[in-house]
């Protein structure tokens, strides 16, 4: 029984521990350039393969079903206490999985099913839990759209003028804000504005710029919002899970309250309900563990400088792809991604991918607005910085990588072109370091 507990994973099981070793090696090589991306550092590593992954604790530090719970409830707080201090909020529940999950309990907590919410249109940048017909949010949600203007002085941009109109047209119960693909920031108070005046719950969903937003090189939506949820990696460069948060906490407008005192509960306790028992059983607190550790690393002056050089990046990419005459959507980028719409250069997004990757740039095929071309197809890629500014890469990098891309998406049968772009690319990511370890 010895060996069970202390064998080595290289040890019991090499195929598991071969395939692991390749994706070392395919993050280190290449550039990883998916917005959604981001590389973690070591210690955040070590703390997801820690034996609080034995631990069941169902219920909130000091509110726990299981006994034992001692220790994680102190690292639940660590937790709690690092994210409240990195975002300057009152409360945050820790617990969500995914940002998928902490949505989810956003729908619980504010919506009845059959309920209107308002939303950025999937295919405008919108996000699948944003209410994609194939998704929960609008299975059981009754999910309208606002969108991006096709052209003229917004082509691009969310006009809040037409927001408005949409809003005072369906009055929905809550408006959603946030995106997966749109490179601008949000008018966050326009925003309340207009929730305020149809009577709707304001939500955000930060997951792309959540890091961003806590180093303030974006706008904040917590002063704003009703509730604001989030994925922990990405710009945040955490472990993948999720998060969700109040700017001010207080008294729930929608009547409930406590069954034997009858006092007016807070927004806090209706959201953690929404989490567990509502949308989850125990969290992972190995997990939670790695969580406390990215909002301690986060909360260090060097992150602010990071996510200034994310922006820097984006910048400097985008402006490198609008030289070479690529489409850029909206004109240009506020955050760490950049949305190319291909069409006036022949390739689709697919082919784009497909060849790229084949020169060990990872990007990914997106839909851009008004696009003709179906989602598995799309006519745009998805580009972004946090990954390879973590790795230390700067503008002038990142301006070489879209001559390098350009290459590539110019010639994306030329087998010759490829294969030298992917030694050019392998001479680069040489010069950046990363992981020399398989297992943390």
């Amino acid at each position: 029984m010895s060996f069970f507990l202390r064998s080595q994973l290289h040890d019991s099981d090499p195929a598991v521990h071969n395939l692991l070793s390749q994706e070392v090696d395919r993050q280190n090589d290449g550039l990883e350039l998916i917005a959604s991306e981001n590389f973690v550092s070591r210690s955040v590593m070590q703390a997801m393969g820690t034996p609080l992954t034995n631990k069941y604790a169902e219920g909130l530090p000091g509110k726990r079903y299981y006994g034992g719970c001692q220790v994680v409830d102190e690292v639940e707080d660590v937790a709690r206490q690092r994210a409240c201090e990195l975002f300057r909020c009152d409360w945050v529940n820790v617990q969500p999985h995914s940002g998928a999950s902490a949505n989810a309990a956003v729908y619980l907590t504010l919506m009845k099913p059959g309920d209107t919410f308002l939303g950025l249109d999937l295919a405008h940048g919108g996000h699948l839990t944003h209410g994609s017909p194939v998704n929960f949010s609008g299975i059981l949600y009754k999910a309208q759209y606002y969108g991006v203007d096709k052209d003229g002085p917004m082509a691009g941009r969310i006009d809040m003028n037409k927001v408005r109109e949409k809003a005072l047209a369906i009055r929905p119960r809550m408006i959603s804000i946030g995106a997966s693909a749109y490179s601008r920031d949000f008018d966050y108070a326009a925003f309340r504005s207009i929730a305020d005046e149809v009577g709707a719950f304001l939500w955000m969903d930060m997951a792309h710029t959540a890091g961003l937003i806590a180093a303030r090189v974006l706008n904040d939506p917590l002063p704003h919002c009703h509730i604001v949820s989030t994925t922990t990696h990405k710009t945040l460069r955490g472990p993948r899970s999720g998060m969700l948060l109040i700017g001010k906490d207080a008294e729930n407008t929608m009547g409930k309250v406590a069954p034997k005192s009858g006092r007016v509960k807070m927004w806090s306790e209706l959201f953690d309900s929404s989490v567990f028992p509502g949308m989850q059983g125990g969290p992972l607190m190995h997990v939670i563990a790695a969580k406390a550790v990215a909002f301690g690393e986060a909360l260090q002056e060097d992150f602010n400088s990071y996510s200034r050089q994310v922006v820097a990046n984006a910048a400097a990419m985008t402006e490198a792809f609008l030289e070479r005459g690529y489409a850029v959507v909206s004109g240009g980028t506020d955050n760490h991604l950049a949305l190319i719409d291909l069409r006036n250069k022949g390739v689709t997004g697919k082919q784009a991918e497909e060849a790229l990757q084949a020169a060990d740039i990872t990007v990914n095929k997106n839909m851009v607005p008004y696009d003709v071309e179906s989602p598995f197809v799309t006519s745009g890629i998805r580009v972004g910085t946090p990954a390879m500014t973590t790795r230390g890469l700067n503008e002038n990098d990142f301006r070489d990588i879209v001559d390098l891309m350009d290459r590539v998406i110019t010639n994306p049968a030329n087998e010759t072109v490829i294969q030298q772009v992917k030694g050019a690319i392998h001479e680069m990511t040489a010069r950046f370091p990363m992981y020399d370890f398989v297992t943390a």
